[in-house]
């Protein structure tokens, strides 16, 4: 089950969230959304799947880091940016 809410009403009645699976909460006001208050019994759940899909997109952040560098294996093993370069000039005379 679930009810939108205005930041107003939650910040002076925290009671209006039991009973419920999920709570939207909106500004009243200007209807703009402000986010989601969610049940404790999936907030585990939630929290699982939040720290996986941000790690996904944190390595496809560096994914596109290391593209960019020219280091497409990731692997630089505490090599100092000289080093980095160094080797990637090698690797492109090897190829």
């Amino acid at each position: 089950m679930t009810m939108i809410v205005g930041m107003r009403e939650l910040s002076r009645n925290a009671n209006i969230l039991d009973g419920y699976d999920y709570v939207d909460v909106e500004d009243k006001k200007t209807h703009e959304y402000k986010g989601l208050f969610v049940s404790p019994k999936y907030a585990d759940e939630l929290k699982e799947f939040l720290d996986k899909k941000i790690s996904e997109e944190n390595k496809k952040k560096l994914d596109n880091i290391m593209q960019f560098a020219g280091i497409l294996d990731g692997k630089t093993n505490n090599m100092t940016s000289k080093e980095m370069r160094k080797a990637r000039a090698k690797r492109h005379l090897d190829e």
